[in-house]
């Protein structure tokens, strides 16, 4: 198989070559870093990890902000007295107009008493604000822009009496009602009014999609299209990591889902190097890889707590190109630290954009991606990397 894909893979380049000087519309872009985007945060605020960022219809971006994260070093200047002259951890939820100025920070742990570890937000046609987060019992929240609390979408499993031990969590495809362990990744069809859950991290395999308003279950698939009651309830076995991972059905570590302009639904199937595209009834359409060599899953890759756990898998996001036709996929890389630009038509990698470091322009684990209706890009970094980043093409934005 792996064979086969390689030589599809030359051929398809070999056309291209054949086909002549590719249009302006299908050059790849090619972006630089904006050093002084965004501006210094006000009130001594520090950024921490941000694990996933969005652009709204005004071309706000909002960053999700980890900022239970804050290191001993970091936070001096909130103590009483002050032991040092900065910082302060920031709000969970901050808005940056396109110039890079805050326009306004909220949110946090115990802003309202279901809220969740940081994982997920999205910004609806209204410039509301969803949130999600990946922990037990937690869930998908909906407020106005200024942090009102909307709507709380439920499907928790019962809450653990106090005192108790919480019971292991069991991978379970073929329940509907609750979120077991939180949720990875949404995104919504607003028109249909159906939201679409990549549902979880790391316990189940499967996407769900329900009423965006009442919260019922309409329909749900697993890796390439099987129905929920084929998905298996056991975690996708190790494979041999010096070579590119094994096409299977399952999904493995979903880490996000995203709905195209065309109709299509791409999932970021990160514990498998790839994202498979599908119609938004579920039925499969194509996959394409993202640097294949990069070990995806098994020992090494440890888990949650780990010191191994983080640096696996190449598709922890993706965002698509501002054009109506959307021509291309940016898609981070938190292992290789990259943001691989694809061509949509034909999932072939034609470009990327930074690499591993600490400087104006690289990553230290890339997680978030974003773009806007410029055509700029914007990354979002956790572990230690806590920081946002803009790129601004220098080829022409709108692709």
């Amino acid at each position: 198989m792996t064979k086969i894909r390689t030589i599809t893979m030359l051929l398809a380049a070999a056309c291209v070559l054949l086909a002549g000087p590719l249009s302006r519309a299908q050059a790849p872009p090619t972006y630089r870093v904006d050093p002084f985007w965004p501006k210094p945060l006000p009130n001594k605020w520090i950024m921490q990890q941000v694990p996933t960022l969005a652009v709204g219809p005004d071309d706000h971006v909002w960053v999700f902000n980890r900022s239970r994260q804050i290191r001993p070093d970091e936070n001096g200047a909130s103590t009483n007295p002050p032991r040092t002259d900065c910082c302060i951890a920031g709000p969970a939820i901050l808005e940056f107009d396109p110039a890079g100025n805050l326009v306004q920070g909220w949110g946090g742990p115990g802003y309202v008493p279901s809220w969740p570890n940081e994982q997920t937000i999205n910004i609806d046609r209204e410039s509301n604000v969803w949130i999600s987060g990946t922990g037990r019992g937690e869930s998908i929240l909906e407020f106005t822009r200024t942090g009102k609390l909307l709507k709380d979408f439920g499907h928790r499993p019962p809450p653990i009496p106090s005192g108790q031990t919480p019971p292991p969590l069991v991978e379970n495809n073929q329940q509907t009602d609750v979120f077991i362990s939180g949720v990875a990744g949404f995104d919504f069809d607003e028109d249909a009014h159906e939201l679409y859950v990549a549902d979880t991290e790391f316990i189940n395999k499967r996407i769900l999609v329900f009423d965006m308003d009442t919260g019922a279950f309409k329909r749900g698939w697993g890796g390439k299209g099987v129905p929920l009651g084929e998905i298996p309830n056991e975690r996708v076995a190790p494979y041999d990591t010096s070579g590119p991972p094994p096409d299977i059905k399952e999904f493995n570590v979903l880490h996000c889902i995203h709905l195209s302009n065309d109709g299509l639904v791409y999932v970021c199937d990160r514990g498998n190097d790839r994202v498979q595209v599908f119609t938004r009834q579920g039925k499969f359409v194509t996959q394409f890889w993202i640097h294949t060599s990069t070990p995806a899953r098994g020992a090494e890759c440890g888990g949650p707590g780990s010191d191994k756990y983080g640096p696996c898998g190449t598709v922890f996001n993706l965002a698509f190109s501002p054009a109506p036709q959307q021509n291309f996929v940016f898609v981070a890389d938190g292992a290789n630290d990259k943001v691989w630009i694809v061509n949509r038509k034909t999932g072939m990698t034609v470009g990327s954009i930074g690499d591993n470091g600490r400087m104006a322009g690289q990553f230290h684990f890339i997680d978030g991606v974003a773009s806007d209706s410029k055509g700029n890009v914007y990354t979002g970094e956790v572990e230690t990397g806590k920081r946002v980043q803009k790129f601004v093409p220098v080829n022409g934005g709108r692709r």
